[in-house]
């Protein structure tokens, strides 16, 4: 039996039988679900679609209820629940619960319906049955379940984001709370709310933030600001506050904004800008440090390197005073070389005299301990030295404000100290404590080269005072210095001595080089002219005999050149020959200066006929010998030099040319000004004096 025969049709006494056809045929075949329960909850009848959705078809569905029909328990539920309430007089139910089953949709995923239930009333109105009707909702239902996601997905990305969304009416007043907002900032809703918020913000960045948000919404553009903000626990985080105006139209609706939580980029942004600024810090260390070191090689003597650190404590370190102390061999006193003065050590100790108590702080523990002595300010040196009274004095009456001082180390042994002091506290990090201990190693080495250089300073100098005769009826001067920064005894050298027939014999020589190898060949050329002189004195045949003895014993390589000369104190009678070097200059009283014009011959080893020269020179008259040093550098030709020459000694008063000392002085003063020595400079001055003549 059909369920259209066997179900009586509901009431339709005024339709025809086509148009009751009709209906049926719409039940039946339409879309949506369709179904009549009587009174007891059972299913009499049930359309095509609607038995779909149960999974059945519609002979199956009848004399059945749906909780005989349906296997999950929440679809049971529902259905019961809707009927019964139906059934008792409730009206019409619309069920939030949706019903899935039936076909597919086009995406392959299962059908939603939407249930709602209706009471089917008799002629006297009672409820007689119930009648189900299911809409596909799959659509909605799809559009519904991804706005759910994409607003969990929203949600999800602001928690991720630390961001915390706000809105403002269209004056930038906020009149919805905040709860995500306030359980950070401990506000009340109260106090959140109209323009509270900015209450959270730091004291030292309210104002900005408050006055940028007002900005904003007059401007109608969008706000940005980064502040602080106190958290319910006291602590400050920084947030970025973004808000962009909403428009219809030209109408100002409202704000939407976001609270974002950065202080972890905001951290690492610092952190960031401190590593930069550290490596840049480093950078311009080492650039300094090069730098010092170059200074520091040039500094030939110790007063030089002691200037030299001034500067760079004065550039490099930015020090307001630079002080640099030697101990003696004794270690016992310590010489500060700025000043000259001297600190004695009682027992092994470096001890400060009262003038100076905060030097035995400072250097004497750097001596000491062999390590840093560093006070940023003066309660750290106050702490340091146990108030110790004469520095609590000498705190009373001075400018410093810190102080550092790091021992001079020459094989691990301490030579000295050097001391910094600043006029305002200093913090002193570890990078800059690296970097003034390896400028202390620095000024160490540049200090051992110039207690070396002076020296071997003093011993060259020594040594050439000792070749002038001391008295033979004539005077005679001579003058030495180094062009090189490294090495003090070059291939320049001088020498005079009496010959057996009461001439004097002179020499100036230059044997190209530096160093030990130049000063072997100088000592070797020399000894071997002395010989020569003494057998056989005439310049040409002392040169001839030099040439010989260069070829067996110099190299090729080995260039030397020089003049020597042969003068008879009583006629004034010089016999000249040169080798290569320079023309002898000749500086009278009352003439203008000239050079010996005696055309050069070749430098020694090089054969040629040695020539011989002969000039007389007058009584008050002085004969200045001199290597290439004083007329030739990287800017000058030795032709134009030359020219200098005479130029300058022609300037000279009448009391410096009588005085072989001062002339030679002279000379090189006025050579040498305005360019970088980069060559020996010797000069040899032999002066004839005017004779006093008995009356007649």
């Amino acid at each position: 039996m059909s369920t259209e025969t066997s179900v009586p049709p509901p009431r339709m006494s005024k339709l025809g039988a086509v148009d009751s056809a009709l209906m049926d045929v719409l039940l039946s075949e339409a879309p949506i679900g369709f179904a009549l329960l009587d009174s007891t909850g059972r299913f009499q009848r049930v359309n095509r679609t609607l038995a779909e959705v149960y999974g059945c078809d519609t002979a199956q569905c009848r004399d059945r209820t749906p909780a005989e029909l349906l296997d999950r328990d929440p679809d049971r539920i529902a259905h019961e629940s809707a009927v019964a309430a139906v059934l008792s007089g409730s009206g019409t139910v619309h069920s939030e619960h949706r019903l899935e089953g039936g076909p597919p949709d086009a995406s392959g995923r299962p059908r939603q319906w939407a249930l709602s239930w209706h009471p089917a009333t008799g002629a006297d109105g009672t409820v007689e049955g119930v009648v189900l009707i299911a809409v596909d909702c799959s659509d909605r239902f799809s559009a519904e379940v991804a706005l759910r996601r994409s607003e969990e997905r929203y949600r999800s990305l602001l928690t991720a984001t630390n961001q915390v969304v706000w809105t403002a009416d269209a004056n930038g007043d906020v009149q919805e709370d905040c709860p995500d907002w306030r359980v950070i900032t401990g506000q009340t809703a109260e106090q959140y709310l109209g323009r509270g918020w900015l209450d959270a913000a730091h004291p030292d960045d309210h104002e900005q933030v408050a006055r940028a948000w007002t900005d904003a919404v007059a401007d109608r553009t969008t706000f940005d600001e980064i502040f602080r903000v106190r958290t319910q626990s006291g602590d400050f985080r920084y947030y970025r506050s973004r808000a962009v105006p909403i428009m219809r139209g030209d109408t100002l609706m409202e704000w939407v904004g976001a609270h974002s939580d950065i202080t972890t980029q905001h951290d690492a942004d610092d952190m960031r800008q401190r590593l930069t600024q550290q490596l840049g810090e480093a950078a311009l260390r080492t650039v300094r440090l090069q730098k010092a070191t170059s200074d520091l090689a040039e500094a030939l003597t110790v007063s030089e390197v002691v200037q030299a650190m001034t500067e760079i404590g004065q550039s490099a370190v930015g020090a307001d005073t630079t002080t640099v102390g030697e101990l003696d061999r004794d270690n016992l006193r310590l010489h500060v070389l700025r000043d000259d003065s001297a600190v004695r050590v009682p027992g092994g100790r470096v001890a400060a005299a009262s003038a100076q108590a905060d030097l035995r702080v400072a250097m004497e523990t750097a001596v000491r301990e062999r390590r840093p002595f560093i006070a940023g300010n003066p309660a750290e040196l106050r702490e340091l030295v146990e108030d110790d009274p004469e520095v609590l004095a000498f705190l009373r009456e001075t400018d410093e404000r810190a102080w550092v001082a790091l021992p001079l180390l020459s094989a691990g042994q301490p030579i000295g100290a050097l001391r910094f002091t600043f006029s305002a506290a200093r913090d002193i990090s570890d990078e800059e404590k690296v970097f003034l201990e390896a400028l202390a190693g620095q000024c160490a080495l540049a200090l051992e080269r110039a207690k070396l250089f002076e020296r071997e300073h003093r011993t060259a100098e020594a040594l050439q005072a000792s070749l002038l005769p001391e008295d033979q009826g004539i005077s005679m001067q001579a003058f030495y210095r180094s062009g090189t920064q490294h090495v003090q005894v070059g291939g320049d050298w001088y020498d005079a001595f009496p010959l057996p027939d009461g001439r004097i014999a002179g020499v100036l020589g230059d044997v190209m080089g530096k160093g030990i190898k130049a000063a072997t060949g100088m000592s070797r050329v020399r000894n071997a002219l002395r010989a020569l002189a003494f057998s056989m004195p005439e310049p040409a045949d002392v040169l001839t005999g030099l040439d010989r003895m260069f070829d067996a014993t110099e190299g090729l390589d080995q260039v030397t050149t020089l003049v020597y000369f042969v003068l008879d104190p009583e006629t004034g009678q010089i016999d000249l020959s040169n080798a290569g070097h320079p023309p002898p200059l000749v500086v009278g009283e009352n003439t203008e200066p000239w050079l010996l014009a005696a055309e050069p011959d070749t430098p020694l080893g090089v054969s040629s006929e040695r020539g011989h020269h002969k000039f007389f020179v007058q009584p008050g008259n002085t004969v200045v010998l001199y290597s290439d040093g004083l007329v030739e550098n990287r800017k000058r030709a030795v032709a134009t030099g030359l020219e200098e020459l005479v130029t300058v000694a022609s300037q000279a008063r009448p009391e410096v040319v009588g005085d072989p000392q001062h002339m030679l002085q002279y000379l090189v003063e006025g050579m040498l000004a305005g360019y970088e020595q980069d060559d020996d400079v010797t000069l040899l001055a032999v002066h004839l004096p005017v004779l006093d003549t008995a009356p007649e």
